[in-house]
């Protein structure tokens, strides 16, 4: 959500970043706010001036009631009383045209911040522009991709050698998209979660365990409305919606907050289910746990100074490699094209983790900094030193999602034999086990 006042002095650069995101059909929009803030505007100039008007009126029957109550010439007195209605009625009027700017303020102002929510957010000028995520951009490999002399079968076809996933089951319970796990393969995804968890911890982040329910103003400050209608369950009868990612009630935790600027950065890691629609058809290797309604993740989210936020989203991706090289699993960094950034974005990458089965990588992370979007309709607010409040950048990032995660982790640690080795990083989290052992 952009500034009206930067939208209002500088409507050419708004529209050219609309071009730059091939959203063309929302160029109109920039030209509708800027008209409805000059209406509103005018409504507030013209109110200021009727009050003033009001207040000066109302001050001068003052003295004419004083004048009128000594007054003796009943001539005279007529006067002063006509003088008195005149005023009233002045004022009347005053008070009936303030009531209609007021009404006409806060049409405007409504019509005006709704579009506001649709108008995306300046890209960085690094981010590479394209139409869509067939234009995203490989910037480096880490880790050398595995190509096994021995076929690897499709991940769920791995868990059942383990009895380790049941589909069926949870179809016949909950539908298509879920799943139960069970025995070291429901171990493994456990440890995946604790290992990120302490991952995080060690890098300074506090953590946090978050409601896992919003209202609908918190939704609607921490993404754009397409994704929201795309993505989110709302709760039957009241406003709540189940989160899709712990970033939403993670950022929303400072919705309405005046945060002093010695308590930035704040920097914390949160676990949570999360619960997406996945609307639309998906192809044969999103078949399994690969998208789902319903999974666990553990996340990370910063709120810093403005100055500091592009330092914060080279540490984060960063991090993500880090933890992914830990368990022996080959990745790559994808930078997001302008194309497909959600609106609220200033800049994202994908980390992307080899499929050995596939021979390509899938998105398995994904790092935003989203400026001061977030801030800006949560009114999440920082006071300086100097005592001036001004608003923060945001930026989240996945540590790990377990079903994707258990995808690469399987593939890329699977044996000939049908074995699956735990790395050292694992190893602790799964009761000193090295590797597992297939049940058939």
């Amino acid at each position: 959500m952009l500034d009206i006042k930067f939208i209002r002095e500088n409507p050419e650069i708004v529209k050219e970043n609309i071009r730059k995101k091939f959203q063309n059909a929302k160029l109109p929009l920039v030209d509708e706010v800027i008209a409805l803030d000059a209406e509103r505007r005018a409504a507030i100039n013209e109110g200021e001036t009727l009050k003033a008007e009001r207040n000066k009126l109302s001050k001068a029957n003052g003295p004419l009631f004083g004048k009128l109550k000594k007054c003796a010439d009943e001539a005279e007195k007529a006067a002063i009383q006509t003088e008195i209605d005149a005023n009233n009625a002045a004022v009347k009027a005053n008070a009936e045209r303030m009531a209609h700017l007021e009404e006409k303020k806060a049409n405007a102002e409504a019509a005006m911040n709704k579009l506001l929510l649709v108008i995306p957010q300046i890209i960085d000028e690094s981010v590479p522009i394209g139409p869509d995520d067939s234009c995203n951009v490989e910037v480096e490999r880490f880790g050398e991709p595995k190509t096994p002399d021995f076929d690897i079968p499709y991940h769920t076809e791995i868990m059942e050698r383990f009895d380790g996933i049941d589909m069926d089951a949870a179809a016949r319970v909950s539908g298509q998209g879920f799943y139960y796990l069970l025995g070291d393969i429901a171990r493994l995804h456990s440890a995946v979660t604790a290992y990120g968890r302490d991952f995080m911890i060690d890098r300074g982040f506090t953590y946090c365990i978050p409601p896992f329910m919003i209202h609908g103003n918190v939704v609607e400050g921490v993404m754009s409305q397409t994704d929201m209608d795309a993505m989110m369950y709302k709760i039957e009868g009241e406003d709540l919606y189940l989160i899709g990612t712990s970033e939403h009630s993670m950022i929303g935790k400072f919705i309405d907050q005046i945060v002093p600027e010695d308590k930035l950065p704040q920097t914390l890691t949160s676990y949570s289910p999360c619960f997406r629609k996945e609307k639309g058809a998906h192809g044969i290797e999103e078949r399994g746990v690969y998208r789902i309604h319903q999974f666990e993740k553990q996340e990370m989210i910063v709120v810093c100074r403005p100055e500091d936020s592009k330092a914060w989203y080279e540490k984060m991706w960063r991090w993500s490699v880090e933890l992914f090289r830990s368990l022996d699993i080959p990745v790559r960094q994808l930078e997001c094209c302008s194309g497909d950034l959600a609106d609220l974005k200033c800049k994202s990458c994908d980390i992307e983790a080899w499929s050995p089965r596939q021979q390509k990588y899938f998105e398995v992370c994904s790092c935003s900094n989203l400026g001061d979007a977030q801030a800006r309709r949560l009114k999440i607010r920082v006071r300086g030193e100097d005592g001036k409040l001004y608003l923060p950048h945001t930026l989240n990032n996945t540590v790990v999602a377990p079903p994707r995660m258990l995808i690469a982790l399987l593939e890329n640690n699977l044996q000939a034999d049908g074995s699956v080795l735990v790395p050292k990083a694992l190893q602790p989290y799964m009761g000193g086990k090295e590797r597992l052992v297939p049940l058939h």
